[in-house]
């Protein structure tokens, strides 16, 4: 929900900030969770005492609970313990880019009638900006805070969403950072890092990266997530989809990671030790709890049929590493396992270390909430001007430029006086939270809808549309796709505009009397090669699902208020892709002898519709690298033998001394047009012929502003073991000798890398 009841007057905007910050006083709304000092039988605990470590507090905790009070700790609605003053608490809150009521544990009403809704992940990732990231969550955390402190929400996001954007159809690839793991893995420690906050062991609110793993795939062609079983090979886990996760928890350092739904590799996710216990917690050293995915202890059961009984199930997922159950499953059948002897009360107590070590970390233990850290945040601190206002920076930087011929934009308002407005999206609240009423700053409207919905399935209102495109100085097209197409549980048959929307779009475009711009409000990617090819169509425009600022945002970039910058965070590919690549299949690499043209830019190398990193501005600016090395020297540990460690001409990451081994690049990025713009950097690498390594990867970016004929210098730095590395066919990752060639738009550079110590070379 956005910040819907903010008044749009400025003036009025500002009355009610002044009266706020007058008369506005922060309330004790919420008691306290625990530990109240006006307790006189809990107030001396010791895991009251904020002065205490931590760890020793949880251990008196828990220590005094009994059985069925831990049982009743293990599920998302944590029952309460009035005899030691605790009372419930609802784990399941959503801020997947803003605070959402979509979890029971936040609601809207009273002093809290909405929040900042910003652009949906996919289309915030096309700004690759990681700095926007962190300032958004910075932002949704400062309002899940306030609502907390208003006793209207929790503290613990199960947020955000890092799968890799696999399969073009998926429905919830709106909700993710896109299809590189490079990008997927900053997006996630960015956006944790602003949730979560700068207090040390302390938690701003606790984030959750889900979900975990190689879950990517919801309702396709009779196949859904509560059955499917991704056949993954220890390559591409390693390379692809444990990277973002991998990233979240050691960089991040999130509080909580999600299991996922699906089996992998014939083992559901959730009951899987390898990867919970021993990966999660043992490789990454997660600091925090693991909870499953809703209802996914009970879907491991009663769909998948993998165990005998429900108490098998609850004592496979804890032996695990599960600590929490988003649902009750664990929480009916936990005892009974106990009784049958197949869990310990051990095994539930090492559970509830984790939980609740992670709500002592977020104050929840520490008594009064003015007293607790953040305890000032309230109303006044929700849909700030401030915040507001950088959801219209972040729509805005989301905005991809995909065609401008002529160049038709950006718009005149001197000479586009009336503007058409026409398509199922242009006037739709709920799709982006915003309208094409920001056209309106700009230019006289004329608005048709042209299709009666997104579905488009009759022409009965394309009379009236060709009939305003032909009035108009310029068309604005709003096509694509919404939640009726794709959402979660709801993947895509196809790549192509629904219905009859393309039709819609070639009758306008050959009515109009001026430019015809086509604005596509989709998640996924969609083929649309022919208004790519149509000359009549002057530009086309992907803004995603743009957020409550969405159609102020569209508005200012038509008129060249704002200059476009984004790039498109995953692959455009053609309709007749889909013929050879069914969902249920997890490669990642081609297999030509199977027809099999692989996935994302990494792997696939035939035709697209647009490119990933793809995006066009109304300047032109020009790469000059300035200063990077020809050669660099990979040290070798010196407990590992040459002849271990050197395999295929290719170093085994683990064997080579990493800490600090970077590669600095200097570029400087010159606006030559006449515009002012932001401009993003991406850097690839195409690391040495591998019959089993990618043919490219994204190895760093960087957003930079420049003035028109000005120009930056941008510093890089390219860790080595961290980004120049590949996965050999055994899931071990290793830096391949010999020369990397790095990618700076058009301008290339050539680096090799060679071993300290030359020992057995083994083929």
């Amino acid at each position: 929900m956005g910040c819907a009841t903010t008044p749009s007057n400025p003036l009025s905007l500002l009355l009610l900030v002044l009266f706020l910050s007058v008369f506005w006083h922060p309330v004790q709304a919420r008691p306290p969770f625990a530990c109240d000092p006006r307790d006189p039988m809990t107030k001396n605990f010791p895991f009251c005492r904020t002065n205490l470590p931590i760890p020793d507090r949880v251990r008196d905790l828990i220590g005094r609970l009994t059985l069925q009070e831990k049982v009743g700790l293990l599920v998302n609605k944590a029952a309460d313990v009035p005899r030691l003053g605790i009372r419930g608490y609802e784990w399941w809150s959503e801020a997947l880019h803003g605070v959402s009521d979509v979890g029971p544990g936040t609601k809207f009403g009273g002093d809290f009638p909405g929040a900042t809704s910003f652009p949906q992940v996919i289309s915030t990732a096309a700004s690759f900006n990681a700095s926007l990231w962190e300032e958004i969550g910075l932002v949704v955390s400062d309002e899940a805070r306030a609502m907390y402190n208003g006793g209207m929400g929790g503290l613990t996001y199960w947020s955000p969403n890092v799968n890799i954007f696999r399969d073009p159809r998926w429905g919830r690839g709106q909700e993710t950072p896109g299809e590189d793991p490079i990008l997927a893995a900053k997006y996630a420690a960015s956006y944790v890092k602003g949730l979560q906050g700068n207090a040390g062991e302390r938690l701003k609110v606790a984030a959750c990266c889900k979900h975990y793993t190689a879950y990517d795939l919801d309702n396709w062609s009779g196949v859904d997530r509560f059955h499917f079983n991704a056949q993954v090979s220890k390559q591409d886990i390693e390379d692809t989809f444990d990277v973002p996760f991998r990233e979240c928890v050691m960089e991040g350092k999130v509080a909580s990671v999600m299991c996922s739904y699906n089996q992998v590799n014939g083992i559901p996710a959730c009951a899987d030790p390898k990867l919970l216990r021993n990966t999660i917690r043992g490789a990454w050293r997660l600091n925090g709890y693991i909870v499953s995915d809703c209802d996914s202890v009970g879907v491991f059961y009663d769909n998948q049929h993998y165990t005998s009984t429900p108490e098998e199930a609850a004592a496979d997922a804890i032996k695990a590493g599960l600590d929490l159950d988003c649902g009750d499953f664990l929480g009916l059948h936990t005892g009974d396992a106990i009784k049958k002897g197949i869990l310990n009360e051990a095994d539930i107590s090492d559970a509830l270390v984790n939980t609740v070590t992670v709500q002592m970390r977020l104050g929840m233990f520490d008594g009064e909430t003015s007293s607790q850290l953040f305890g000032n945040l309230g109303p006044r601190d929700v849909c700030t001007p401030a915040h507001q206002e950088l959801a219209l920076d972040a729509a805005r930087q989301g905005v991809v430029l995909l065609k401008n011929h002529g160049p038709s934009l950006p718009l005149s308002p001197r000479r586009h006086r009336t503007v058409a407005v026409i398509g199922p999206n242009s006037d739709v609240t709920v799709t982006m939270i915003g309208n094409y009423a920001g056209i309106k700053r700009y230019a006289r409207t004329i608005h048709q809808q042209g299709c009666t919905n997104i579905a488009c399935t009759g022409d009965q209102l394309f009379d009236g549309a060709i009939d305003a495109a032909h009035q108009a100085d310029a068309t604005v097209l709003v096509m694509g796709l919404d939640q009726s197409i794709e959402a979660e549980f709801r993947d895509r048959a196809g790549l192509i505009l629904p219905g009859r929307q393309q039709e819609l779009v070639s009758k306008i475009a050959m009515a109009s009397r001026g430019p015809t711009i086509l604005v596509l409000m989709c998640g996924g990617p969609v083929d649309v090669s022919f208004a790519k090819n149509d000359p009549r169509i002057s530009a086309i425009l992907w803004v995603g699902y743009p957020g409550q600022a969405g159609g102020a945002a569209i508005a200012d970039v038509l008129f060249g208020a704002h200059n476009p910058g984004g790039k498109l965070p995953m692959t455009w590919y053609p309709q007749e892709y889909l013929a050879s690549v069914p969902m249920t299949t997890m490669d990642m690499r081609s297999n030509p002898s199977k027809d099999y043209p692989g996935r994302t830019y990494r792997f696939y190398k035939g035709p697209v519709v647009y490119p990933f990193g793809h995006g066009m501005s109304y300047t032109n600016f020009v790469h000059t690298i300035v200063d990077a090395p020809t050669t660099v020297v990979v040290p070798i540990d010196g407990h590992h033998r040459p002849n271990t460690t050197i395999s295929g001409k290719a170093i085994r990451v683990t064997h080579a001394k990493c800490n600090g081994l970077s590669i600095a690049v200097h570029v400087d990025v010159k606006n030559v047009g006449s515009k002012d713009g932001s401009h993003t950097l991406l850097v690839f690498s195409t690391p040495p012929a591998r019959h089993w390594a990618p043919h490219k990867q994204l190895v760093a970016f960087e957003k930079v502003s420049v003035a028109a004929r000005a120009q930056q210098r941008v510093h890089i730095n390219i860790h080595v073991c961290k980004y120049l590395s590949v996965v050999d066919r055994s899931g071990i990752r290793r830096i391949p000798m010999g020369e990397h060639s790095l990618h700076f738009g058009i301008v290339k550079h050539s680096i090799t890398l060679q071993p300290a110590t030359l020992g057995v070379i083994k083929s």
